[in-house]
């Protein structure tokens, strides 16, 4: 990449079901947290980018969510961007806070990721927000695909995509004998990573055979083996070279490397080589000058199990078909040759879709920066994050891969 960007500051809140919380009471949690750990203040603040996607559909507030949410922070008068990119919106919102900067345009950026997602008196919406996330108009083309992957139809209760991971898991299985219990070791060692993680929304470890044993939800998943439905927020504070040294944050700033995001495209479902993880994992490598083998720990949208193991192997962490293998070994967790998901990944750690990208980067700067404690992988430099979203075609609509590295 050219001119060099940095994470000043960044921060989390504590994911979960908030009942007592809002978009505007998250959004100043994570906002305050972040700026105190830049050194900034709003006033430092030059533009600002505020991801989020489910706030239209559930309260009904679909426009200026960002200036209506940032307003009593003090951040008023500067240009406020909302993105809504499904689950990649937080890291879409980095990618455009890095092209501001490079434009030339300001030095001190704030992204904001958020969702209000937990409301149990609206199931309704709440299934209406999650089907959203695909083509409206071709819900026959989808059903058609879940079909064709060896997949069940959609069933009651529960998330649509669900049931297209769920396809997805059973044709890698079929093409590389990877199995329920491959699945299983995944959530296993995210849920033991999680409790760990005093922001995780859960933070019960589970063995192998309770994560097999827990409530099924479509085979090959348990829910154990699924993200939940989350409140929360993650915001961070993204600067130039001399935004940084006007912040004088720079014993603790982390340089992004390499950020790229990319969309569906119509390949046959059996070009994985082509697959937007792939694709956008080959750009951000690119961009940073560096490959898969540099990469000492890695943040992936594990929505399921399933999608870790496809993650591992579109970022070039893992051979296809040698996840399960890998994973026998401990390669992928702590301890092992390169740990994923330490923060708990989304089955742990929760997933309040604008937000999980942006926690994903906090897990990461944490991580860069020596600071995770019992989760900390040792001698981290560099760390790569996969955000994927929505769903279109025979893949994800949209991804984002983040190359980070530790700057001091």
């Amino acid at each position: 990449m050219s001119a060099e960007v940095f994470i000043a500051g960044i921060s989390m809140t504590r994911f979960g079901k908030r009942p007592d919380d809002s978009v505007k009471s998250l959004t100043a949690e994570a906002v305050t947290a972040a700026l105190s750990d830049a050194g900034a203040t709003a006033a430092d603040i030059e533009a600002a980018w505020f991801a989020n996607t489910r706030q239209p559909m559930l309260e009904g507030q679909n426009t200026v969510r960002g200036q209506i949410a940032l307003r009593s922070l003090g951040l008023t008068g500067v240009p406020v961007v909302n993105v809504e990119n499904a689950c990649a919106s937080g890291s879409t919102a980095l990618l455009s806070a890095i092209h501001w900067i490079r434009a030339g345009a300001g030095d001190i950026a704030l992204i904001v990721g958020v969702e209000k997602m937990v409301w149990p008196d609206r199931p309704d919406r709440v299934a209406a927000a999650f089907a959203g996330g695909t083509d409206i108009h071709d819900r026959e083309g989808v059903v058609a695909y879940i079909r064709s992957m060896g997949g069940e139809d959609p069933g009651p209760d529960r998330s649509l995509f669900m049931d297209l991971y769920a396809a997805q898991a059973r044709a890698h299985m079929a093409r590389h004998g990877t199995t329920q219990e491959d699945f299983a070791r995944i959530a296993s060692k995210n849920h033991t990573a999680g409790a760990a993680n005093d922001r995780a929304q859960y933070r019960t470890p589970m063995t192998v055979d309770q994560v097999m044993a827990d409530k099924p939800v479509v085979f090959p998943f348990t829910r154990a083996m699924c993200a939940p439905v989350s409140d929360g927020a993650a915001a961070a504070v993204v600067v130039s070279a001399r935004g940084l040294a006007r912040l004088g944050g720079a014993s603790r700033a982390v340089r992004v490397r390499g950020c790229a995001l990319v969309s569906a495209s119509d390949r046959a479902a059996n070009d994985l080589d082509n697959h937007i993880g792939k694709r956008a994992a080959a750009k951000a490598y690119e961009q940073a000058g560096l490959g898969p083998d540099a990469v000492d720990v890695a943040e992936v949208h594990d929505a399921t199990s399933y999608a870790e193991v496809q993650q591992i192997e579109n970022l070039g962490l893992a051979e296809p078909g040698t996840v399960g293998a890998r994973l026998r070994a401990g390669d992928f967790a702590l301890g092992g040759r390169t740990p994923v998901n330490p923060s708990g990944g989304l089955v742990s750690k929760g997933h309040p879709v604008g937000a999980t990208g942006i926690a994903q980067l906090f897990e990461l700067t944490t991580q860069l920066r020596g600071e995770a404690d019992a989760r900390q992988v040792e001698s981290a430099r560099i760390a790569v994050a996969e955000n994927g979203g929505g769903f279109l075609g025979v893949e994800e609509a949209a991804t984002v891969v983040t190359v980070l590295e530790r700057a001091a």
